[in-house]
């Protein structure tokens, strides 16, 4: 499915929190996939891990702002869009063979939520467009546990851990898990996973050496304030990405362990991360928080609904393809992880499944 529908976990957001305008972004076959990664390897091919990489077509190892501002085309359907956004890939390991297969996924939603004490409907000045230029990741490719406990917001390094969720589709809804770690269950409708981004920026860099200290999450992770250190409100994206898990559930048995694994080589879920580079030209965008927050649409997210975007159809999306710049098998059968990453043993988690 090339365009995921509202996920549950947004919808009860937006049940739950105070009315804010929000859009879904969907973007739609990568534009490319391979071992390419302009924030946390510059100028390097081949990278670390394979990511799959969705928005402007300048997905390039020496990628800047202004080289991503010269796009041509996006995988995502607004035109004006031509930021990168990336994750690693999953693979299945076969359990008799132990090979390794991609696992299909169903293209990317990004939804740009206007959240927290900021934004204009909560009685605050008002939401900031990235700055051009940005660049942030969210999550933490070597975490292999989690130190904090599930809900604890009281430090940035505990809300890192819940800005990864798993939903396990065709189970129970309490099969929601936020505990950051894969489910470990069979998924009979497939996976899907979550991710929130930084929503404060320090007002001073576009990046840090980690790709995170210059940005902040919300008090709330999703909603809240900015804490003092990061005091510029910016808009609130969410990754939603689902595989096809289900289609290897008759080749393996939960007695023997989750056999899906990602590029880096972790087998845990909690290693699960993203990276933005925005590509944004940044007076547009801040027309776009300003102007279209009271579209008859606005709680449905449609993207459709906001006149200063240019929305091209998923076909012409599609069409957008960046060169792959370093040819390798990334589909499999394959006798390890393209990078010869290793891959981390499995040690049974106990995911809480509560909402």
């Amino acid at each position: 499915m090339i365009l995921s529908c509202l996920s549950l976990l947004v919808l009860l957001v937006s049940i739950l929190q105070p009315v804010a305008a929000w859009f879904r972004l969907p973007c739609t076959t990568p534009v490319t996939e391979g071992r390419t990664d302009w924030i946390s390897d510059p100028g390097r091919l081949p990278s670390q891990h394979v990511h799959t990489v969705q928005g402007g077509i300048n997905f390039l190892p020496n990628t800047t702002y202004d080289i991503l501002r010269q796009s041509t085309c996006t995988s995502c359907v607004a035109k004006e869009d031509l930021s990168n956004y990336w994750y690693p890939k999953l693979y299945f390991r076969d359990p008799k063979t132990g090979k390794l297969e991609q696992v299909p996924d169903g293209g990317l939603t990004v939804y740009y939520l206007f959240r927290g004490v900021d934004d204009k409907k909560n009685g605050g000045s008002g939401l900031k467009a990235f700055p051009n230029g940005l660049k942030m990741l969210t999550g933490d490719p070597l975490r292999r546990n989690r130190e904090w406990e599930r809900g604890n917001r009281s430090t940035q390094a505990a809300l890192s851990e819940d800005a990864v969720e798993w939903l396990c589709r065709g189970t129970d809804i309490r099969s929601l898990n936020t505990a950051g770690g894969f489910p470990t269950i069979k998924c009979p409708q497939g996976l899907r996973a979550g991710l929130h981004f930084q929503s404060c920026w320090d007002g001073m860099n576009l990046d840090s050496p980690d790709h995170k200290s210059h940005v902040a999450y919300l008090s709330d992770l999703d909603n809240g304030k900015c804490p003092k250190t990061h005091p510029i409100p910016m808009p609130h994206l969410f990754f939603e990405t689902f595989w096809a898990t289900d289609k290897f559930d008759d080749r393996w048995e939960e007695k023997d362990g989750w056999p899906f694994v990602w590029s880096t080589g972790d087998t845990t879920g909690y290693g699960f991360h993203g990276d933005f580079g925005s590509g944004w030209d940044q007076e547009l965008l801040q027309h776009v928080i300003d102007d279209c927050d009271s579209t008859p649409d606005q709680l449905n997210g449609v993207i459709n609904a906001c006149p200063l975007l240019t929305i091209q159809e998923i076909p012409e999306a599609q069409k957008c393809k960046t060169p792959i710049l370093y040819s390798e098998d990334m589909v499999g059968p394959l006798g390890n992880l393209p990078g010869d990453n290793p891959i981390w043993p499995f040690t049974p988690q106990t995911p809480d499944h509560q909402l």
